[in-house]
């Protein structure tokens, strides 16, 4: 897990710096090899946000945490699967704690980037979804 702390930069809200220090907490949970990923962490940075990075690749969440996520993001486990990875059909279309195992099983199943703020949570595809929530 990472912490990463950048100033403030003009044309973000200042309702977007709350939180510990003045600075609106956020987690993402990222994929450093996915160009989205990426792109959504450096606004999450320019934004002046606090942000904790979880490589869910390396440590992925756990099943109540994907799913207090996904009801906080107004999605269904099925919303959140990435379906470009093999073995992603298969499980699509079984119902929700199917889904949930499958992601368990295997993290790669879980579309990214997944941020968290106090304003909820996005499924940032793409990248500036994550604004909605700053």
């Amino acid at each position: 897990m990472l912490q990463l702390r950048a100033p403030a930069r003009p044309g973000f809200p200042p309702a977007a710096r709350r939180g510990y220090n003045g600075e609106m907490q956020a987690t993402i949970y990222h994929n450093p090899n996915c160009g989205t990923s990426r792109k959504t962490l450096a606004i999450l940075v320019e934004s002046g946000a606090d942000v904790k990075v979880i490589e869910y690749l390396k440590s992925p969440p756990s099943r109540d945490e994907l799913r207090r996520l996904y009801e906080r993001a107004g999605l269904s486990p099925a919303e959140g699967l990435r379906r470009k990875e093999e073995g992603a059909a298969d499980v699509a279309e079984v119902g929700d704690e199917a889904v949930l195992d499958a992601m368990i099983g295997n993290p790669v199943l879980i579309e990214r980037p997944l941020v968290e703020t106090e304003k909820g949570v996005r499924l940032c595809r793409p990248q500036d979804r994550v604004r909605e929530i700053l």
